[in-house]
């Protein structure tokens, strides 16, 4: 299993249930990756999308734990035990966690790589945060793209695996 995440320098993913920057490139890359795979998720990630609906030209698989929540075009998970055992119908190499932070902490572990979109600037009033990678000896950067930048806002993509001695 894999993820994908943008953070800015304090590792911050969100507030207020909305992303902290829309960069465009960072989109397409977002989309190109998960596109025709399996996406996880927890509710308030659905939530956040146009239309509270799932992602398009993708399984979606959303953690909720309240059994009285259903929706139309998701694969619906009530625990984590519950997660991990519909996982085993999918290859893993084609599921993507895609947030939000408490999924993202719930199944950092069972992943193998780590997509981050690296924002050199920090969000206004984040409330939501990733664990900072950097400091995590179970991950080491495999890849580093150069900076990019859209209106002002530099970033570049660093891909993550998981240390030989931790897989």
């Amino acid at each position: 299993m894999k993820l994908i995440v943008a953070v800015d320098n304090n590792w911050a993913i969100g507030s207020g249930n909305e992303l902290l920057f829309r960069i465009p490139e960072d989109m397409k890359r977002f989309k190109a990756f998960t596109t025709g795979n399996t996406v996880v998720m927890g509710y308030n990630t659905l939530l956040s999308f146009p239309g509270s609906r799932p992602l398009p030209n993708r399984t979606n698989i959303v953690l909720c734990d309240d059994p009285s929540v259903n929706v139309e075009g998701a694969v619906m998970c009530g625990s984590l035990e519950a997660l991990l055992e519909e996982l085993k119908n999918y290859d893993s190499d084609k599921v993507f966690v895609i947030g939000g932070a408490m999924v993202y902490r719930l199944l950092l572990d069972y992943c193998s790589e780590a997509y981050i979109t690296k924002i050199q600037s920090a969000g206004e009033a984040p409330d939501k945060f990733f664990p900072n990678l950097d400091e995590d000896p179970k991950w080491e950067i495999a890849e580093e793209s150069e900076i990019n930048e859209h209106n002002g806002t530099k970033f570049k993509y660093v891909t993550y695996v998981k240390n030989k001695n931790f897989a």
